[in-house]
């Protein structure tokens, strides 16, 4: 039998690896836009996150994001990103 791989990820804020899906992935594609993929199958670069408010402000602190996407993201986006993580609870 065949056991399947199960892919890990990091979470860019608290650094704890967990299984892809127990993540959320944010996203910034080639036209600079950031957003949050729960789908993990959106083109671009991904950083992930914990499902978790104090990472999701840990990594806003710690600047992870903005490292992770190799970019300077807004605050507006970090607002958006908060109510669409606030949305999938």
């Amino acid at each position: 039998m065949n056991m399947k791989k199960i892919p890990m990820r990091k979470c860019i804020a608290c650094g704890v690896q967990k299984p892809k899906k127990e993540l959320i992935r944010v996203v910034k594609n080639n036209e600079n836009e950031v957003f949050v993929d729960f789908t993990g199958k959106a083109n671009g670069r991904g950083a992930y996150i914990c499902k978790d408010k104090a990472c999701f402000d840990l990594a806003i602190k710690k600047n992870a994001f903005n490292r992770a996407l190799e970019t300077k993201i807004e605050d507006e986006v970090f607002e958006k990103l908060k109510e669409r993580l606030d949305e999938h609870e």
